[in-house]
């Protein structure tokens, strides 16, 4: 282990690290340096130079975010030297940016109008300076608008892109003056592979990038009185709500964020865990009945290993990139998906009401749900299952706007008829936890017993690593699972699309053997998606799992089987899973994508 080097900051003298940036160590020492390439996510590039610092003995100021300290290192973080080149960086920056903030989607969460107002940007004096661009906004696509007006080529959207996803859908074309980010050809964001995952938006510091908002489009909804909304909630958006409330990173806000719902005027509050409880019934059945089609009626045609389906963004990914493995997706369909079919379908019936009137709304950590939900497929129930998709942020703006006090309201539950759950549907909502809720109940009903790991917590499949592994031996099963006894179910877990590039073609070159396999395509799985709360990064990321499964061990009920109203829809309504209704509306195709 190397030993610790001395730097000194402002005078002062700190001990840290070998290898670590000035970045890094003057914000462990209490000074903070502004950044906007900067984002712990993703490699370091030192474009934006807004970050810069004074080393003595040295003529040029240094990049913070990509100089390492070395020993002696003297370093100033706060001279006029360095104010006013931050200070002209930004203005060169806003010469060149649509600064109509109040018109800004993103007004009062954007890292450049921050930086504006701390260093007191009161004049555009360089905005003579810059010439006309005729900059255009990509609207075309159901999830994202790309606003190149707004856009300061921090390169952000283009790394995260590359690296987090493995996607490339966008890039940087020409040069100097004209040098802009782009897709392939120029294409509209809706024709390229982009798989509408929302990393993007995420990462973006300004509002080059930002999520295409159906927010008025629901207020008509719930204002028309000719109109029944129902409105579903993920289970990552309880843990993330809280954050643009202004509470701590994680705080669990399940009874407030059900309370808020209701004064918003919807009609009925459900929860999207009831039908990731469903999805584990028939998923889980669908992987038994591969299994015992491929051990026992050795049927060829069975595509093994079976991938879960329940990401749009990994769909879509799979469906440009790999189009030959899409026999091995799971047939389910999200838990959204499944919702909507039911809510103008099962529920309808229930309520007495025309499906026609029903308005589905779905509250969503994901971009790419919106994308999901415009699908042709996606109208099995005779209409288009769900109408409108909202992000966690959306979500937040309708709150503010009804003028809702989120920290006095009251909690409330939410409605019946959809709305019971299990601790294992909530945990849809973190990487791995598909992979735990199926394992919890298909072993259970393939043995009789519950999965032997203390508290149902199955730790091999948790965690924030790229890519986990888990084995489970299946012993003494029931006499019509007798066929499963001694097989070792191997499982992965891959999370962020480009660790599912890794298992997949690990799967591809027969380098790893595996029977089931769970694909997030965000990093961190729902709790990190593209619409949750800004900033998102590694420890938000761990905070919100945490509170995930915090949520799960005070569930009364843990287990997608022991879900009485998944017995009762199955008792009254579907009969059993897989079963002809389960196919119709539950199940669904996917569709082989160009590549350009």
């Amino acid at each position: 282990m190397s030993k610790n080097i001395n730097i000194t900051i402002n005078g002062v003298v700190h001990e840290v690290d070998p290898g670590k940036t000035i970045l890094e160590a003057a914000r462990e020492a209490g000074y903070n340096i502004p950044t906007l390439c900067y984002h712990k996510d993703l490699c370091i590039a030192g474009n934006c130079r807004v970050c810069v610092v004074e080393i003595v003995g040295q003529k040029r100021l240094a990049a913070s975010c990509a100089t390492p300290c070395h020993e002696n290192m003297e370093i100033l973080t706060n001279t006029l030297k360095v104010r006013n080149s931050r200070k002209h960086i930004i203005e060169m920056l806003l010469s060149e940016h649509n600064a109509d903030c109040t018109k800004c989607y993103k007004n009062g969460n954007c890292e450049l109008q921050d930086l504006a107002a701390e260093y007191k940007i009161m004049s555009q004096d360089l905005i003579d300076l810059s010439p006309y661009k005729n900059y255009t906004v990509d609207m075309y696509s159901p999830s994202i608008i790309k606003d190149d007006s707004r856009c300061i080529r921090c390169q952000r959207c283009v790394r995260t892109c590359a690296e987090l996803q493995g996607v490339s859908a966008l890039s940087v074309a020409y040069k100097g003056d004209h040098m802009k980010i782009s897709t392939f050809f120029e294409k509209s964001m809706n024709d390229v592979v982009c798989t509408n995952c929302g990393q993007c938006v995420n990462h973006c510091p300004t509002g080059a990038l930002i999520e295409k908002n159906y927010i008025e489009e629901v207020w008509e909804a719930i204002a028309n009185p000719e109109k029944h909304v129902v409105v579903q909630t993920a289970p990552a958006v309880r843990v993330g709500l809280g954050e643009e409330m202004g509470l701590e990173a994680g705080t669990r806000v399940t009874g407030k964020m059900v309370s808020a719902l209701k004064n918003l005027g919807f009609d009925s509050v459900l929860d999207t865990d009831f039908t990731a409880d469903l999805t584990i019934m028939e998923e889980g059945t669908e992987l038994l009945t591969r299994l015992k089609r491929a051990l026992v009626d050795h049927d060829e045609s069975v595509r093994l290993p079976m991938y879960t389906s329940c990401s749009p963004g990994w769909i879509k990914y799979i469906e440009h990139k790999y189009p030959e493995y899409l026999d091995n997706l799971s047939t389910c369909k999200s838990p959204q998906q499944m919702f909507g079919a039911l809510a103008k379908t099962y529920y309808a019936k229930a309520r007495k009401l025309d499906p026609e009137k029903i308005v589905s709304v779905s509250i969503m950590p994901c971009t790419a749900k919106k994308f999901e939900s415009n699908r042709p497929e996606m109208h099995d129930s005779g209409y288009r299952d769900v109408d409108y998709v909202l992000t966690t942020r959306e979500l937040a703006i309708m709150i503010k706007q009804a003028g809702i006090d989120f920290s006095k309201i009251k909690e409330r539950k939410f409605d019946r008829l959809m709305g019971e759950s299990t601790g294992a549907g909530v945990i849809f909502g973190s990487t791995g936890g598909v992979m735990e809720a199926a394992l919890r109940t298909a072993y259970e009903l393939v043995t009789g017993r519950e999965v032997p790991f203390e508290n149902l917590e199955i730790f091999p499949v948790r965690g924030l690593e790229g890519v986990r592994e888990a084995t489970i031996k299946i012993e003494n099963p029931l006499e019509e699972w007798k066929f499963l006894d001694g097989v070792e179910l191997k499982c992965a877990v891959a999370h962020g699309l480009v660790n599912a590039q890794k298992v997949i073609e690990a799967v591809k070159k027969h380098e790893a053997d595996y029977h089931f396999i769970e694909v997030m395509a965000c990093p961190g799985g729902c709790l990190g998606g593209g619409g949750q709360p800004i900033p998102t990064n590694p420890e938000i990321r761990e905070k919100r799992a945490l509170a995930i499964y915090a949520e799960d061990a005070d569930m009364p009920l843990r287990k997608s089987h022991e879900n009485p109203e998944i017995m009762k829809i199955y008792h009254d309504y579907l009969k059993e899973p897989l079963g002809e209704k389960s196919h119709h509306l539950l199940h669904t195709t996917y569709t082989v994508r160009d590549n350009y």
